[in-house]
């Protein structure tokens, strides 16, 4: 049995020899697979700000969260600032933390009472009695257009779903962002690692 967990703690200490020299590309692709995600969510705030605001305030259609311009600004201001100083990988861990904070408000007040689907898939983990009733009204939906429409050209970009918007992609970019929190903006792909270098020299 030793033999086998030394074999084990050998392999696992070659493979991290193997892989010490990529050790920047997991931050930069988590980086730039937040960038459009925030830079789509900020910037759709920015051009519908009062909308937005509306939105925010509003606790009966909204969020009704309390200083509802401020919120707005604060969310609109760290999505597309935090998508721009994700790309080049500036302030990374720190601004993790207000894109972070965004989702999980999210998370809470948005996404929450739907479970944790984005999709709604009866027969996925964690479908919820509102996944479940959504299979009748989405197999119903199906045959109307099987009959009465273009069925093929109408999924020929995709298959028709219930969108359920639960936790799932919110909770997802949460964990994204607290990997980046920890591993910072990556060696050798982002401004943080260049700016520490010529400020340690």
């Amino acid at each position: 049995m030793l033999d086998f967990i030394n074999t084990i703690r050998d392999l696992q200490t070659a493979i991290a020899k193997m892989v010490a020299p990529l050790d920047g590309l997991p931050s930069l692709a988590l980086r730039l697979y937040l960038v459009p995600v925030f830079w789509m969510a900020g910037s759709s705030k920015m051009m519908h700000f009062s909308a937005t605001a509306e939105w925010f305030g509003n606790s009966d259609w909204g969020l009704g969260l309390p200083f509802p311009y401020g919120m707005a600004f604060l969310a609109t201001a760290a999505e597309v600032g935090g998508a721009l100083l994700l790309l080049v990988g500036f302030a990374t861990r720190w601004i993790s933390i207000p894109l972070a904070a965004t989702m999980i408000v999210a998370a809470t007040t948005v996404h929450w009472s739907n479970g944790w689907q984005a999709i709604a898939d009866a027969s996925a983990p964690f479908a919820n009695d509102r996944v479940l009733d959504s299979v009748e009204k989405l197999t119903a939906a199906r045959s109307l257009l099987e009959t009465h429409g273009n069925y093929d050209w109408l999924t020929s970009s995709g298959n028709f779903v219930v969108l359920n918007n639960g936790i799932e992609f919110a909770v997802t970019y949460l964990v994204m962002l607290l990997a980046l929190m920890v591993m910072g903006g990556g060696r050798f792909v982002s401004a943080d690692y260049w700016l520490d270098r010529t400020v340690t020299k």
